[in-house]
């Protein structure tokens, strides 16, 4: 059963997609005088508490940008630490999410991911495929403008093979079904954890009229009340979307 929101504070803007940032999970760790890898098995304990909170205040979509394609460049250990996390949280939870209706998604490459992290990254989503009270999007292998290319070579490749007759017929809302998250809508909250202020190659037309929250807690840090002072951010800001209001 879904939680009921706090009463400390009411969400009454409309906000259907959270992206997150997971960051700062190294530096966490160093700080404790723990090996970089430690972060990242604390920062799968959090997902699981902020997608609880996501759903107190019916927030149905949640994108969380676990392993970009930029972060092969990091050490063989810390990413073969990485992916034991990942796999080790899809076990422990995918029955609690199948439970409750979410459906997981997986947007980025997986054709790079090693063998066993892929299979029991596409055995959740396979099983969890015809839920659609809730979504948890993980970005693996994710790069934003590597989305964007794959989009435009899907849709080139069907302008050449016939399948797609007219290329006037692509536009804003028909490219985006091209993209990994095809059926979602556009990023409303954008939140990076541990001070750093860029969106890394996340999510880059998804967020193109997303609120940024930048926060300086690290991620494995990040509780209820730090995603709930990020709504109160994103609830006093005036959405404007290229036009005026309220001036």
């Amino acid at each position: 059963m879904k939680k009921k929101a706090s009463s400390e504070f009411a969400l009454t803007k409309k906000c259907d997609h959270v992206a997150f940032i997971m960051d700062g999970n190294g530096r966490w760790a160093k700080l404790r005088g723990l090996p970089r890898f430690y972060g990242h098995h604390e920062a799968c304990k959090r997902i699981i508490e902020i997608f609880e909170t996501c759903r107190e205040f019916n927030i149905k979509y949640m994108s969380f940008y676990a392993f970009s394609t930029e972060n092969w460049n990091r050490p063989q250990d810390e990413i073969d630490h990485l992916m034991d996390y990942l796999e080790e949280f899809f076990r422990k939870e995918i029955g609690y999410l199948d439970s409750i209706g979410t459906q997981i998604r997986i947007s980025g490459d997986l054709s790079r991911i090693r063998p066993q992290t892929r299979e029991v990254c596409l055995n959740a989503v396979s099983r969890t495929q015809g839920n659609s009270n809730w979504v948890i999007n993980v970005c693996l292998n994710y790069g934003g403008r590597d989305d964007i290319v794959r989009a435009c070579k899907k849709i080139a490749a069907e302008y050449k093979e016939g399948a797609l007759a007219d290329l006037s017929a692509i536009n804003e809302s028909t490219f985006s079904e091209y993209l990994y998250t095809s059926g979602m809508p556009d990023v409303d909250l954008m939140i990076r954890t541990s001070g750093e202020e860029r969106l890394s190659n996340f999510l880059l037309y998804q967020n193109a009229y997303a609120e940024f929250v930048f926060t300086p807690v690290k991620w494995p840090d990040f509780r209820r009340s730090d995603l709930i002072d990020c709504l109160k951010t994103f609830q006093d800001r005036n959405r404007r979307y290229g036009g005026l209001k309220n001036e």
